[in-house]
């Protein structure tokens, strides 16, 4: 059994602002809770033209209210940009708010570039306490004990589950060593994925939260009625990692007809080697590609990635996604379970 997610990027159009794409986001995870998605995670980034999810608890609250009981949380909060004790009472506040539905998801990396990270008054060493940071939320997040003078209200007791996000072997061998569940991010940085993957499984400790390991992988995932309408679609997420590349921050841009002329060589190469986890095409495209990548990683949860420009395509590639991971397929069985 595998249970499908969504990360959206949140992602502001051409033409459009940041209003619409949070209000895009909220729609998004009403229709995905319809067809049986398991948790909506929205993810910190700062200084970022094309994302409005900066401030990324308040959006996460709004996603909750509009939903009612899909799993909504971070994927994830950039802990070394905050005070461990801030982010408990802001996730204790959600979760006090919609229980048994709030997720947090922990990096280390900044999420944006060197200025922006003066202007978050983020020191220089701070990454090299997110060991500790971890612990220390988890512990202002668990039962308050007798005689206990600081506490984080509202988050004492809460215990919102924490996953341990990463795009290198850092993260897993921490998520293993904390036993909690962890998420890679092979959408965008898929180089190390099944070493990570194995080094989390072989050293994992179990924990109150996790029993034992339990591993979520970002994939790419444009669908659409045949695969040529979907490979035009996928040129818009072909295009912000190609701005990626550029250092630029881009507004999503509408689909071009040929990507060979936005890309030179040498960005098609890079481009192709952090989205080299991407599945694009037809209903029958994507299943086939999905029960690959299930079956080469051995994942839990499957957390979906797309960038398409058109909201009401975009809704109906992810129903595409989620009809072809029927549970009725012997070999992509559709799971809603949860660590």
């Amino acid at each position: 059994m595998v249970a499908l997610s969504i990360l959206d990027l949140v992602r502001i159009r051409e033409g459009g602002d940041a209003g619409t794409a949070i209000n895009h986001a909220r729609d998004l995870a009403a229709h995905a809770e319809n067809w049986g998605y398991t948790r909506f995670w929205v993810a910190e980034h700062h200084n970022a033209a094309g994302i409005a999810s900066a401030a990324t608890s308040i959006v996460i609250g709004h996603i909750a209210e509009g939903t009612k009981h899909i799993r909504v949380g971070a994927g994830g909060i950039m802990l070394p940009n905050h005070a461990p004790y801030i982010i408990a009472e802001q996730f204790g506040t959600l979760a006090s708010l919609y229980p048994g539905r709030i997720d947090l998801g922990l990096g280390r990396a900044p999420g944006t570039d060197q200025m922006t990270l003066r202007a978050l008054r983020r020191a220089p060493e701070s990454a090299d306490s997110f060991p500790r940071d971890v612990v220390e939320l988890q512990h202002y997040l668990a039962p308050a004990q007798p005689g206990q003078r600081l506490r984080a209200i509202p988050g004492a007791g809460t215990e919102v589950p924490l996953w341990i996000l990463g795009s290198s072997l850092f993260g897993a061998q921490l998520a293993a060593q904390l036993g909690l569940p962890y998420a890679f991010a092979s959408h965008f940085a898929p180089g190390q994925l099944l070493e990570a993957l194995e080094i989390y499984r072989h050293r994992f400790t179990p924990s109150d939260q996790c029993a034992k390991p339990y591993a979520m992988a970002g994939v790419n995932i444009i669908a659409a009625e045949t695969d040529a309408e979907a490979k035009r679609l996928a040129t818009t997420q072909q295009m912000s990692f190609t701005n990626l590349v550029r250092g630029r921050r881009n507004l999503s841009l509408p689909p071009i007809d040929d990507i060979e002329s936005y890309w030179n060589p040498v960005e098609k190469v890079q481009v192709g080697q952090m989205m080299a986890r991407t599945i694009i095409g037809s209903p029958e495209t994507v299943r086939a590609g999905l029960a690959r990548f299930v079956a080469e990683t051995g994942v839990e949860e499957v957390m979906i990635v797309s960038d398409i420009f058109d909201h009401r395509l975009r809704l109906r590639s992810y129903e595409i996604i989620a009809s072809v991971a029927d549970s009725t397929v012997p070999d992509l069985a559709f799971s809603t379970a949860t660590p």
